[in-house]
């Protein structure tokens, strides 16, 4: 059986791909435990902001960027005025709940896209994402493609 330097180059590639798929899903599967957030620095929108977390070295707990786990709000670029008006509602309660809070902590923590930080999100023992659900102002989200069409 003959094979051509571009097959054997074509089969290295693909294993090479195969390889790293499966190390990255091996990442984004593991937990990392929980940590506090000492400052929060910036809100994006309903589910995703930065922080500070106490006792991590900089590069990796400077301005971090977290992700609320488990739940998907409307996008502040969404595809309709009404999708936008919630969004806005979105982040005016996760900037209301996070500004307030006495103790922030990050629980389940994941690797995520972005180099971020995807996470269970407690403010004083009380779950974020829960919150914004039981307001309708987000949807569970498991990751996958984004069901829910916020316009009608």
């Amino acid at each position: 059986m003959n094979r051509t330097i571009s097959q054997y180059v074509a089969i290295l590639l693909l294993a090479s791909m195969l390889h790293v798929t499966l190390h990255a899903e091996s990442i984004s599967n593991k937990v990392y435990g929980s940590a506090v957030v000492s400052e929060v620095t910036s809100i994006y929108d309903g589910d995703t902001f930065r922080a500070n977390l106490k006792e991590y070295p900089e590069i990796i707990g400077y301005r971090i960027g977290v992700r609320i786990n488990g739940i998907d709000t409307p996008e502040m670029r969404g595809q309709c005025q009404k999708e936008k008006d919630l969004a806005r509602q979105a982040k005016e309660l996760t900037v209301t709940q996070l500004r307030g809070a006495k103790k922030i902590e990050l629980r389940n923590m994941k690797r995520g896209k972005y180099f971020r930080i995807v996470a269970d999100v407690y403010v004083d023992g009380k779950s974020l994402g829960d919150m914004l659900i039981k307001r309708s102002l987000a949807v569970p989200y498991d990751g996958g493609h984004k069901g829910k069409d916020w316009c009608q």
